[in-house]
């Protein structure tokens, strides 16, 4: 190669090296350049190649400082970084400087973010309140009349039935099998309609209330024994919120 060819090889052999050392840091010293600092590169290999082909002639420097130029901005935009460590390199990510641990789409923009629904607020659930002869007995025997026991019984749920969440109260009847299917259903029916005639003389809105009765219909336990008997006579209050 003649002295002519070396003199203009010359910047742009000093450019590169130049720019390839800067190459591994960006303007801030702690990570590879990116594309956003090519006008700072194209900007500084025009001044170098200028610089130096101005030490052989003017005309070298107009050209030194072209190629110098093409050759900075072109080495700094090959560097591909991740200046936010989002996972996208610099020369894709649309959105530069994204928080750190952001989820990011393939543009390296985050990805859309929807509050979370709120759970949604469940129903009152619907009570019923089992009161049975297993405990303390109800009615006195073959009687509608509630006895001073079951009405101290019923004196602690009074409050809860008087509640302004209360839709409605349903009062069930129901008997053992002793005793003839028709017998047992009206019993069972004059029991349910005592219970609700104490409610409302306790303060419990009578239009909340009914009654029905079901005989020995319904047995919940084996009426062959006195516990499963005892626990068929019962009365049952469903309250709906």
């Amino acid at each position: 190669m003649g002295i002519s060819h070396l003199k203009a090889a010359l910047p742009l052999v000093l450019v590169s090296g130049v720019l390839a050392g800067c190459a591994s840091t960006t303007s801030t010293g702690d990570a590879p350049l990116n594309q956003r600092n090519w006008p700072w590169c194209s900007l500084i290999g025009g001044l170098a190649g200028g610089g130096l082909g101005a030490i052989e002639s003017s005309a070298w420097a107009g050209g030194g400082a072209a190629a110098g130029a093409v050759l900075g901005g072109l080495l700094c935009y090959a560097q591909d970084g991740d200046q936010d460590e989002d996972g996208v390199h610099d020369r894709r990510d649309r959105c530069a400087d994204t928080p750190k641990g952001t989820e990011v789409r393939h543009n390296g923009c985050p990805l859309p973010q929807y509050p979370e629904a709120a759970p949604a607020p469940q129903p009152p659930q619907d009570e019923v309140i089992v009161l049975s002869d297993l405990g303390e007995v109800l009615f006195a025997f073959d009687s509608a009349t509630l006895t001073p026991a079951a009405e101290a019984t019923l004196d602690t749920v009074v409050e809860k039935l008087r509640g302004a969440d209360v839709l409605a109260i349903r009062v069930d009847g129901h008997t053992d099998s002793v005793g003839s299917d028709a017998y047992n259903q009206g019993l069972s029916e004059r029991r349910a309609a005592s219970v609700v005639d104490y409610l409302i003389g306790q303060g419990v809105a009578a239009e909340k209330l009914s009654s029905q009765g079901f005989g020995e219909s319904k047995p919940i336990e084996d009426n062959g024994t006195d516990a499963g008997r005892a626990q068929n006579r019962r009365v049952e209050i469903h309250v709906d919120r």
